[in-house]
């Protein structure tokens, strides 16, 4: 998940370079080996037979196109061609990047992945496969990725400058008078009118469901008569929406850290609110459980006084340095770094150091902290889109709500009980969407996939992007799921240190085994 503050927490991302260190312990049955023999996804079917009935239709000359494979800097690159608007196949098209690491051992076919977003690439994802699966899945799988239509180097859509993406990162999130709303409601209307007039006619087919359309003509374009997948955050909802939309060609599918397609925008910033605040709880217990911790000596005086001075730098910003353009730290940049922070618990004491600097007046390690989050430079450039891009898909797939400034302070009063440091800022995530300049073409739905291939589904008790709740909600929705439970800290379980989850994932996806209904690690 990217930028809490101005981004809008329904973007989630996983982190790309989780470690594969084996450790934890587990409690499951057994695994039994009920995976039929071509959910791995065949690999040696022709593209047109992948296709299916697709390869007749108005939609042929996609699904029947071949892949021109060439070495590039990491792996070998494609450009796979799709089009705008797939209710007019004829019309425009565009190019979407493809990146392919090949399997280190016997071939057992292609996995597609994705870390999230929405914005993040599966190119750099993809390039990263030593990294981000074990290596039997290495050894097994062509690891493929693919920026989404409209990321990077898919037609990116680019709607601002860079200093006014700076502008509109660092302001304030969390609106408590007249003026401030005012301001929020200003920023978010320049960034809408900043997309209507620079980004061109893809701005309204970036949604989630279009590109879950891309991921089946990559499929085919392949040679795979079933997709296999891994979906960490935002990409478990690209699945999910795949699977929804192709159940039947539903492979090895696994979704880590999952965001529902049944959510309302306003469920989505309220549940991510109080994951935040589960995840700054757990981080605030151990951080005074040292007994240096510069917040106070316990987790209640340490929040209280995190929450003061968050609200003090509303007003004040801090000083900063060693950035071209950003010379103080604002609300919005220090809840960037926090946050980015809470993604992983191999950051807390990195966290520790940036507070103290930060509360005696210098807020540069902070500020470094957020700029990492927003793929930032020290030179002012930003390394991708993301932060543009993920605004269009969220306001393509869901509605804003509707009661304007009034619904956005009766949500920040009832978040807020729930979670008084992240409330406030979460209940005005959706004011961006609300002058969006296209229509919202999705709407919140359950997904069952009926007569998909069994789905494993992965929840971290205290993920903070997303809750743990919303992996169990998936996971008992899909008409065939397997739930994998991992009592742990920091955003999605695959690769980041349990051995109990990596065996169960890495025997699905190599050997076929299936896991039980749930698995408790």
């Amino acid at each position: 998940m990217k930028n809490i503050a101005r981004s809008r927490l329904t973007q989630v991302a996983a982190l790309a370079a989780a470690s594969m260190l084996a450790v934890g312990g587990c409690s499951t049955s057994p695994p039994t080996s009920s995976a039929s023999s071509d959910s791995s996804g065949g690999g040696a079917a022709s593209a047109s037979s992948a296709a299916g009935t697709a390869a007749t239709g108005p939609l042929s000359a996609f699904y029947t196109q071949k892949l021109d494979w060439k070495s590039c800097d990491d792996g070998e690159c494609a450009k796979l061609r799709v089009p705008i608007d797939y209710a007019k196949p004829s019309g425009p098209s565009i190019e979407v990047a493809v990146n392919r690491m090949k399997a280190t051992g016997t071939k057992k076919g292609s996995l597609v992945v994705n870390p999230g977003g929405p914005g993040g690439s599966g190119v750099d994802y993809a390039a990263a496969a030593d990294q981000i699966v074990s290596k039997s899945v290495r050894d097994s799988y062509d690891i493929v990725g693919f920026d989404p239509r409209g990321v990077q180097r898919s037609a990116a859509i680019t709607c601002v400058d860079d200093a006014t993406l700076d502008q509109f990162m660092g302001s304030d999130p969390s609106p408590d008078d007249k003026s401030e709303q005012n301001a929020l409601l200003a920023g978010d209307k320049k960034l809408a009118d900043a997309c209507k007039k620079n980004a061109g006619p893809l701005l309204g087919h970036v949604s989630t469901e279009e590109v879950a359309k891309d991921m089946d003509v990559l499929r085919a374009a392949l040679g795979e008569q079933k997709l296999n997948f891994l979906g960490k955050s935002y990409g478990t909802m690209l699945g999910a929406t795949y699977a929804d939309l192709f159940a039947k060609n539903v492979g090895r599918m696994v979704l880590d850290g999952v965001l529902p397609p049944d959510l309302t925008m306003q469920q989505i910033n309220e549940g991510q609110a109080t994951g935040f605040e589960k995840a700054l709880d757990a981080y605030l217990a151990d951080c005074v459980s040292g007994g240096k911790c510069p917040l106070g000596s316990d987790a209640a005086s340490a929040k209280k006084k995190l929450q003061t001075w968050l609200a003090g730098l509303d007003a004040k910003p801090i000083k900063a340095s060693g950035d071209k353009r950003l010379s103080t730290l604002t609300e919005g940049w220090a809840i960037n770094g926090i946050a980015a922070s809470l993604y992983d618990q191999a950051k807390w004491g990195e966290l520790t150091q940036a507070l103290r600097s930060a509360l005696g007046g210098d807020g540069t390690q902070l500020l470094n902290a957020g700029k990492s989050y927003a793929e930032r430079n020290d030179d002012g450039t930003y390394q991708s889109n993301m932060m543009q891009v993920l605004n269009a898909v969220t306001c393509l797939d869901r509605p804003a709500p509707t009661g304007g400034v009034a619904e956005y302070e009766k949500d920040a009063e009832a978040f807020s009980k729930k979670a008084p440091t992240w409330g406030r800022q979460m209940a005005w995530a959706g004011a961006v969407c609300a002058d969006w300049p296209v229509k919202t073409t999705g709407r919140p739905h359950e997904v069952k996939a009926a007569g998909s291939a069994p789905i494993v589904v992965l929840g971290t008790t205290r993920d903070p992007a997303t809750p743990y709740e919303w992996s169990e909600r998936l996971a008992g929705e899909l008409q065939n799921s397997r739930f994998i439970s991992y009592d742990g800290d920091g955003h999605t379980a695959y690769g980041r240190g349990s051995q109990c989850v990596d065996n169960a994932v890495d025997h699905y996806l190599v050997d076929g085994s299936d896991p039980a209904k749930k698995t408790t690690c």
